[in-house]
Protein backbone atom coordinates (compact mmCIF):
# COMPACT_ATOMS: atom_id res chain seq x y z
CA UNK A 1 0.00 0.00 0.00
CA UNK A 2 1.32 3.40 -0.96
CA UNK A 3 -0.06 6.26 1.11
CA UNK A 4 1.57 9.60 1.70
CA UNK A 5 1.37 9.94 5.48
CA UNK A 6 1.83 13.72 5.09
CA UNK A 7 -1.76 14.04 3.95
CA UNK A 8 -4.15 16.37 5.73
CA UNK A 9 -7.83 15.96 6.47
CA UNK A 10 -10.80 17.98 7.61
CA UNK A 11 -14.05 16.66 9.08
CA UNK A 12 -17.23 18.54 8.21
CA UNK A 13 -20.91 17.99 8.85
CA UNK A 14 -23.12 17.39 5.82
CA UNK A 15 -26.49 18.77 6.86
CA UNK A 16 -28.26 17.49 3.77
CA UNK A 17 -27.09 13.91 4.29
CA UNK A 18 -27.15 14.18 8.09
CA UNK A 19 -23.71 12.67 8.53
CA UNK A 20 -20.06 13.58 8.87
CA UNK A 21 -17.64 13.69 5.94
CA UNK A 22 -13.86 13.53 6.19
CA UNK A 23 -12.06 15.28 3.34
CA UNK A 24 -8.56 13.97 2.63
CA UNK A 25 -6.17 16.23 0.74
CA UNK A 26 -2.79 15.25 -0.69
CA UNK A 27 -3.53 11.69 0.40
CA UNK A 28 -2.07 10.22 -2.78
CA UNK A 29 -3.97 7.01 -2.16
CA UNK A 30 -2.81 4.51 -4.76
CA UNK A 31 -5.45 1.84 -5.30
CA UNK A 32 -5.01 -1.64 -6.75
CA UNK A 33 -5.66 -0.54 -10.35
CA UNK A 34 -2.75 1.91 -10.09
CA UNK A 35 -4.95 5.00 -10.00
CA UNK A 36 -3.95 7.65 -7.46
CA UNK A 37 -6.54 9.61 -5.52
CA UNK A 38 -4.85 12.84 -4.57
CA UNK A 39 -7.96 14.05 -2.77
CA UNK A 40 -11.06 12.10 -1.77
CA UNK A 41 -13.80 12.02 0.85
CA UNK A 42 -15.51 9.42 3.02
CA UNK A 43 -18.98 9.95 4.52
CA UNK A 44 -19.69 8.25 7.83
CA UNK A 45 -21.93 8.05 10.90
CA UNK A 46 -21.05 7.29 14.50
CA UNK A 47 -23.23 6.04 17.34
CA UNK A 48 -22.45 5.96 21.06
CA UNK A 49 -19.32 7.41 22.67
CA UNK A 50 -15.65 6.50 22.41
CA UNK A 51 -14.36 5.65 25.88
CA UNK A 52 -11.27 7.33 27.34
CA UNK A 53 -9.10 4.25 26.63
CA UNK A 54 -10.41 4.12 23.03
CA UNK A 55 -11.03 0.39 23.37
CA UNK A 56 -14.73 0.22 22.49
CA UNK A 57 -14.75 1.16 18.79
CA UNK A 58 -16.69 -1.10 16.41
CA UNK A 59 -16.49 -0.67 12.64
CA UNK A 60 -19.53 -1.96 10.75
CA UNK A 61 -18.98 -2.60 7.04
CA UNK A 62 -22.06 -2.36 4.86
CA UNK A 63 -23.17 -4.69 2.08
CA UNK A 64 -23.52 -3.91 -1.64
CA UNK A 65 -26.50 -1.55 -1.46
CA UNK A 66 -26.01 -0.42 2.13
CA UNK A 67 -24.68 2.87 3.41
CA UNK A 68 -23.51 4.66 6.54
CA UNK A 69 -27.03 4.91 7.99
CA UNK A 70 -26.85 1.71 9.96
CA UNK A 71 -29.01 2.69 12.91
CA UNK A 72 -31.04 5.83 12.32
CA UNK A 73 -33.36 7.22 9.67
CA UNK A 74 -31.93 7.35 6.17
CA UNK A 75 -32.49 10.90 4.82
CA UNK A 76 -32.76 9.61 1.24
CA UNK A 77 -35.22 6.75 1.69
CA UNK A 78 -36.74 8.15 4.90
CA UNK A 79 -36.66 4.59 6.28
CA UNK A 80 -34.97 3.25 9.38
CA UNK A 81 -31.30 2.34 9.14
CA UNK A 82 -30.51 -0.95 7.42
CA UNK A 83 -29.41 -2.60 10.71
CA UNK A 84 -31.52 -0.55 13.10
CA UNK A 85 -32.74 -3.72 14.82
CA UNK A 86 -29.14 -4.70 15.62
CA UNK A 87 -27.44 -1.41 16.51
CA UNK A 88 -28.55 1.01 19.22
CA UNK A 89 -29.06 1.41 22.97
CA UNK A 90 -29.68 -1.97 24.65
CA UNK A 91 -29.58 -3.76 21.29
CA UNK A 92 -27.17 -6.60 20.39
CA UNK A 93 -24.54 -4.06 19.33
CA UNK A 94 -25.21 -1.82 22.30
CA UNK A 95 -24.34 1.84 21.73
CA UNK A 96 -24.51 2.40 25.49
CA UNK A 97 -21.35 0.31 25.58
CA UNK A 98 -19.71 0.56 22.15
CA UNK A 99 -18.70 3.39 19.82
CA UNK A 100 -20.02 2.31 16.44
CA UNK A 101 -18.66 3.64 13.14
CA UNK A 102 -20.14 2.98 9.70
CA UNK A 103 -18.87 4.62 6.53
CA UNK A 104 -20.09 4.68 2.96
CA UNK A 105 -17.50 2.72 0.99
CA UNK A 106 -15.15 4.24 -1.56
CA UNK A 107 -17.06 3.97 -4.84
CA UNK A 108 -20.40 4.34 -3.07
CA UNK A 109 -23.06 6.94 -3.78
CA UNK A 110 -24.10 8.34 -0.40
CA UNK A 111 -21.47 11.01 0.18
CA UNK A 112 -18.16 9.18 -0.34
CA UNK A 113 -16.02 9.62 -3.44
CA UNK A 114 -17.60 7.55 -6.19
CA UNK A 115 -18.75 7.68 -9.82
CA UNK A 116 -21.54 10.22 -9.19
CA UNK A 117 -19.21 12.63 -7.38
CA UNK A 118 -17.12 15.40 -8.89
CA UNK A 119 -13.47 14.65 -9.56
CA UNK A 120 -11.82 17.24 -7.33
CA UNK A 121 -8.96 17.59 -9.81
CA UNK A 122 -10.87 17.89 -13.11
CA UNK A 123 -14.02 19.46 -11.57
CA UNK A 124 -16.11 17.07 -13.70
CA UNK A 125 -18.35 14.22 -12.61
CA UNK A 126 -16.39 10.96 -12.65
CA UNK A 127 -18.97 8.75 -14.36
CA UNK A 128 -17.18 5.79 -15.91
CA UNK A 129 -13.88 7.68 -15.69
CA UNK A 130 -13.95 6.55 -12.07
CA UNK A 131 -11.22 3.93 -11.58
CA UNK A 132 -12.00 0.29 -10.99
CA UNK A 133 -11.86 -0.46 -7.26
CA UNK A 134 -11.45 -3.52 -5.05
CA UNK A 135 -12.53 -4.56 -1.58
CA UNK A 136 -8.95 -3.87 -0.50
CA UNK A 137 -9.28 -0.28 -1.75
CA UNK A 138 -12.42 0.20 0.34
CA UNK A 139 -10.54 -1.00 3.41
CA UNK A 140 -7.58 1.29 2.70
CA UNK A 141 -9.97 4.26 2.77
CA UNK A 142 -11.65 2.98 5.95
CA UNK A 143 -8.26 2.65 7.61
CA UNK A 144 -7.55 6.33 6.86
CA UNK A 145 -10.93 7.22 8.37
CA UNK A 146 -10.09 5.29 11.54
CA UNK A 147 -6.74 7.11 11.67
CA UNK A 148 -8.50 10.45 11.27
CA UNK A 149 -10.76 9.60 14.21
CA UNK A 150 -7.66 9.01 16.35
CA UNK A 151 -8.35 5.33 16.97
CA UNK A 152 -5.39 2.96 17.09
CA UNK A 153 -7.18 -0.36 17.55
CA UNK A 154 -10.69 -1.41 16.61
CA UNK A 155 -12.43 -3.63 19.13
CA UNK A 156 -14.44 -5.37 16.38
CA UNK A 157 -14.97 -5.23 12.63
CA UNK A 158 -18.39 -6.59 11.63
CA UNK A 159 -20.01 -7.12 8.25
CA UNK A 160 -22.34 -9.29 6.20
CA UNK A 161 -22.12 -10.18 2.50
CA UNK A 162 -19.88 -7.53 0.86
CA UNK A 163 -19.32 -6.31 4.42
CA UNK A 164 -17.97 -9.76 5.32
CA UNK A 165 -15.47 -9.42 2.48
CA UNK A 166 -14.26 -6.19 4.07
CA UNK A 167 -13.94 -7.93 7.45
CA UNK A 168 -11.64 -10.58 5.95
CA UNK A 169 -9.67 -7.90 4.11
CA UNK A 170 -9.13 -5.99 7.36
CA UNK A 171 -7.77 -9.15 9.00
CA UNK A 172 -5.36 -9.61 6.07
CA UNK A 173 -4.21 -6.03 5.47
CA UNK A 174 -4.33 -4.58 9.00
CA UNK A 175 -4.49 -7.49 11.46
CA UNK A 176 -2.59 -5.48 14.08
CA UNK A 177 -5.39 -2.90 14.15
CA UNK A 178 -8.30 -5.21 15.04
CA UNK A 179 -9.12 -7.39 18.05
CA UNK A 180 -12.28 -9.21 16.90
CA UNK A 181 -13.71 -10.03 13.48
CA UNK A 182 -17.35 -10.99 12.88
CA UNK A 183 -17.84 -12.38 9.38
CA UNK A 184 -21.47 -12.98 8.37
CA UNK A 185 -22.60 -14.79 5.22
CA UNK A 186 -19.51 -14.31 3.10
CA UNK A 187 -16.70 -16.28 1.49
CA UNK A 188 -13.00 -16.19 0.66
CA UNK A 189 -13.83 -15.57 -2.99
CA UNK A 190 -16.80 -14.67 -5.15
CA UNK A 191 -18.19 -17.71 -6.93
CA UNK A 192 -18.73 -18.10 -10.68
CA UNK A 193 -22.49 -18.19 -10.11
CA UNK A 194 -22.41 -14.92 -8.17
CA UNK A 195 -20.29 -13.27 -10.85
CA UNK A 196 -22.84 -14.46 -13.42
CA UNK A 197 -25.77 -12.86 -11.58
CA UNK A 198 -23.81 -9.61 -11.27
CA UNK A 199 -22.99 -9.61 -14.97
CA UNK A 200 -26.64 -9.98 -15.93
CA UNK A 201 -27.44 -7.00 -13.70
CA UNK A 202 -24.63 -4.92 -15.17
CA UNK A 203 -25.76 -5.72 -18.71
CA UNK A 204 -29.29 -4.63 -17.83
CA UNK A 205 -27.91 -1.24 -16.76
CA UNK A 206 -25.47 -0.78 -19.65
CA UNK A 207 -28.08 -1.77 -22.25
CA UNK A 208 -30.49 0.87 -20.99
CA UNK A 209 -30.24 3.64 -23.60
CA UNK A 210 -30.42 6.24 -20.81
CA UNK A 211 -27.17 4.91 -19.34
CA UNK A 212 -25.40 6.89 -22.08
CA UNK A 213 -22.05 5.11 -21.57
CA UNK A 214 -22.14 6.14 -17.93
CA UNK A 215 -22.62 9.85 -18.58
CA UNK A 216 -26.31 10.02 -17.69
CA UNK A 217 -25.94 12.62 -14.93
CA UNK A 218 -24.70 15.16 -17.48
CA UNK A 219 -27.85 14.43 -19.52
CA UNK A 220 -29.99 14.74 -16.37
CA UNK A 221 -31.34 11.24 -16.85
CA UNK A 222 -31.24 7.95 -14.94
CA UNK A 223 -31.12 4.45 -16.47
CA UNK A 224 -34.14 3.52 -14.37
CA UNK A 225 -35.23 0.45 -16.30
CA UNK A 226 -31.80 -1.14 -16.30
CA UNK A 227 -31.05 -0.40 -12.65
CA UNK A 228 -34.51 -1.60 -11.61
CA UNK A 229 -34.07 -4.92 -13.42
CA UNK A 230 -30.58 -5.32 -11.92
CA UNK A 231 -32.07 -4.88 -8.45
CA UNK A 232 -34.87 -7.35 -9.17
CA UNK A 233 -32.38 -9.98 -10.28
CA UNK A 234 -30.17 -9.43 -7.24
CA UNK A 235 -33.10 -9.47 -4.83
CA UNK A 236 -34.09 -12.96 -5.96
CA UNK A 237 -30.64 -14.19 -4.90
CA UNK A 238 -31.11 -12.71 -1.43
CA UNK A 239 -34.20 -14.84 -0.76
CA UNK A 240 -34.75 -18.57 -0.49
CA UNK A 241 -37.32 -20.67 -2.31
CA UNK A 242 -38.98 -21.52 1.01
CA UNK A 243 -39.18 -17.86 2.01
CA UNK A 244 -40.73 -16.85 -1.32
CA UNK A 245 -43.21 -19.72 -1.13
CA UNK A 246 -44.17 -18.83 2.45
CA UNK A 247 -44.56 -15.12 1.72
CA UNK A 248 -46.04 -15.18 -1.78
CA UNK A 249 -46.65 -18.67 -3.12
CA UNK A 250 -48.74 -18.31 -6.27
CA UNK A 251 -51.04 -15.68 -4.79
CA UNK A 252 -52.53 -13.25 -7.28
CA UNK A 253 -52.06 -9.51 -6.91
CA UNK A 254 -55.31 -7.61 -6.33
CA UNK A 255 -57.37 -9.81 -8.62
CA UNK A 256 -59.33 -13.05 -8.57
CA UNK A 257 -58.38 -14.33 -11.99
CA UNK A 258 -55.33 -14.07 -14.22
CA UNK A 259 -55.21 -11.19 -16.70
CA UNK A 260 -53.93 -13.18 -19.69
CA UNK A 261 -51.46 -10.31 -20.15
CA UNK A 262 -48.14 -9.05 -18.83
CA UNK A 263 -49.25 -6.98 -15.89
CA UNK A 264 -48.16 -8.13 -12.43
CA UNK A 265 -50.61 -11.01 -12.00
CA UNK A 266 -48.70 -12.54 -9.09
CA UNK A 267 -47.77 -10.95 -5.78
CA UNK A 268 -44.13 -11.94 -6.24
CA UNK A 269 -44.07 -9.98 -9.52
CA UNK A 270 -45.51 -6.89 -7.85
CA UNK A 271 -43.03 -7.23 -4.98
CA UNK A 272 -40.02 -7.43 -7.28
CA UNK A 273 -41.22 -4.48 -9.35
CA UNK A 274 -41.61 -2.42 -6.17
CA UNK A 275 -38.10 -3.39 -5.04
CA UNK A 276 -36.68 -2.29 -8.39
CA UNK A 277 -38.61 0.98 -8.59
CA UNK A 278 -37.80 2.04 -5.03
CA UNK A 279 -34.12 1.18 -5.48
CA UNK A 280 -33.55 3.64 -8.31
CA UNK A 281 -34.61 6.47 -6.01
CA UNK A 282 -31.73 5.88 -3.59
CA UNK A 283 -28.87 4.29 -5.54
CA UNK A 284 -26.58 5.27 -8.39
CA UNK A 285 -26.35 2.99 -11.43
CA UNK A 286 -22.60 3.48 -11.96
CA UNK A 287 -21.90 2.76 -8.30
CA UNK A 288 -23.79 -0.48 -8.74
CA UNK A 289 -21.49 -1.39 -11.64
CA UNK A 290 -18.32 -0.58 -9.72
CA UNK A 291 -19.29 -2.22 -6.43
CA UNK A 292 -20.51 -5.45 -8.02
CA UNK A 293 -17.25 -5.58 -9.97
CA UNK A 294 -15.27 -5.10 -6.75
CA UNK A 295 -17.10 -8.08 -5.25
CA UNK A 296 -16.38 -10.15 -8.36
CA UNK A 297 -12.66 -9.41 -8.08
CA UNK A 298 -12.60 -10.56 -4.46
CA UNK A 299 -10.44 -13.67 -4.01
CA UNK A 300 -8.28 -13.87 -0.88
CA UNK A 301 -7.96 -17.65 -0.60
CA UNK A 302 -4.20 -17.69 -1.11
CA UNK A 303 -3.51 -14.57 0.96
CA UNK A 304 -5.63 -15.80 3.86
CA UNK A 305 -4.07 -19.24 3.88
CA UNK A 306 -0.58 -17.72 3.81
CA UNK A 307 -1.45 -15.30 6.59
CA UNK A 308 -2.68 -17.88 9.07
CA UNK A 309 -0.39 -20.84 8.48
CA UNK A 310 2.55 -19.71 10.64
CA UNK A 311 2.63 -19.94 14.47
CA UNK A 312 3.73 -16.29 14.58
CA UNK A 313 1.01 -15.05 12.21
CA UNK A 314 0.06 -11.38 12.75
CA UNK A 315 -3.59 -12.38 13.22
CA UNK A 316 -2.93 -14.77 16.13
CA UNK A 317 -4.63 -12.40 18.57
CA UNK A 318 -7.82 -11.94 16.51
CA UNK A 319 -10.98 -13.65 17.74
CA UNK A 320 -12.99 -14.69 14.68
CA UNK A 321 -16.72 -15.36 14.62
CA UNK A 322 -17.95 -16.91 11.36
CA UNK A 323 -21.73 -17.05 10.83
CA UNK A 324 -23.71 -18.68 8.03
CA UNK A 325 -27.38 -19.35 7.34
CA UNK A 326 -28.73 -22.77 6.36
CA UNK A 327 -30.89 -21.45 3.49
CA UNK A 328 -28.33 -19.02 2.04
CA UNK A 329 -27.48 -20.27 -1.45
CA UNK A 330 -25.65 -17.09 -2.44
CA UNK A 331 -22.91 -17.56 0.18
CA UNK A 332 -23.64 -21.11 1.38
CA UNK A 333 -22.50 -22.60 4.66
CA UNK A 334 -19.72 -24.62 3.02
CA UNK A 335 -18.00 -21.40 1.87
CA UNK A 336 -18.19 -19.86 5.34
CA UNK A 337 -17.09 -23.11 6.93
CA UNK A 338 -14.00 -23.11 4.71
CA UNK A 339 -12.81 -19.98 6.52
CA UNK A 340 -13.36 -21.55 9.93
CA UNK A 341 -11.62 -24.75 8.84
CA UNK A 342 -8.52 -22.87 7.67
CA UNK A 343 -8.37 -20.98 10.97
CA UNK A 344 -8.95 -24.14 12.99
CA UNK A 345 -6.28 -26.03 11.09
CA UNK A 346 -3.76 -23.33 12.04
CA UNK A 347 -4.97 -23.26 15.67
CA UNK A 348 -6.34 -19.74 15.44
CA UNK A 349 -9.13 -18.42 17.67
CA UNK A 350 -12.37 -19.02 15.78
CA UNK A 351 -16.01 -19.80 16.51
CA UNK A 352 -18.39 -20.97 13.81
CA UNK A 353 -22.16 -21.19 13.82
CA UNK A 354 -24.76 -22.03 11.20
CA UNK A 355 -28.15 -20.53 11.97
CA UNK A 356 -31.15 -22.60 10.89
CA UNK A 357 -33.53 -20.33 8.99
CA UNK A 358 -35.51 -20.32 5.74
CA UNK A 359 -34.97 -16.60 5.07
CA UNK A 360 -31.98 -16.94 2.74
CA UNK A 361 -29.00 -14.62 2.38
CA UNK A 362 -30.88 -11.61 3.75
CA UNK A 363 -31.27 -13.39 7.11
CA UNK A 364 -28.61 -11.17 8.66
CA UNK A 365 -30.80 -8.13 8.00
CA UNK A 366 -33.99 -9.72 9.31
CA UNK A 367 -35.37 -10.73 12.68
CA UNK A 368 -33.21 -13.68 13.71
CA UNK A 369 -33.03 -13.98 17.53
CA UNK A 370 -30.24 -16.56 17.36
CA UNK A 371 -28.12 -14.13 15.35
CA UNK A 372 -28.74 -11.42 17.94
CA UNK A 373 -27.70 -13.71 20.80
CA UNK A 374 -24.63 -14.97 18.96
CA UNK A 375 -23.29 -11.50 18.14
CA UNK A 376 -24.11 -9.89 21.50
CA UNK A 377 -22.65 -12.84 23.42
CA UNK A 378 -19.44 -12.82 21.39
CA UNK A 379 -18.96 -9.08 21.83
CA UNK A 380 -19.77 -9.08 25.55
CA UNK A 381 -17.45 -11.95 26.42
CA UNK A 382 -14.52 -10.41 24.55
CA UNK A 383 -15.20 -6.93 25.88
CA UNK A 384 -15.12 -8.28 29.43
CA UNK A 385 -11.65 -9.69 28.70
CA UNK A 386 -10.43 -6.23 27.72
CA UNK A 387 -11.97 -4.66 30.83
CA UNK A 388 -10.37 -7.39 32.92
CA UNK A 389 -6.96 -6.43 31.60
Amino acid sequence: MNINMNHSFKIKSDNELDCEVVYFTNANLIIDSGFKFKDFKIAYKTYGKLNSEKTNAILICHALTGDQFVADKNPISNKNGWWDRMVGPNKPIDTNKYFVICSNVLGGCIGSTGPKETNLETKKIFGTDFPSITISDMVKAQKLLIDALGIDNIFAVIGGSMGAMQVLQWSIDYPERIVNAIHIAGALKHSAQNIAFHEVGRQAIMNDELWNKGNYIEKNTIPQRGLSVARMIAHITYLSDDAMHRKFGRKLQSRDIISFGFDADFQIESYLRYQGQSFVKRFDANSYLYLTRAMDYFDVVEKFEQLVKYPTSPNNHINYLIISFSSDWLFPTRENKQIANILNYSSKKVSFTEIETDKGHDSFLLDEPELDKTISGFLESNFEKIKGN
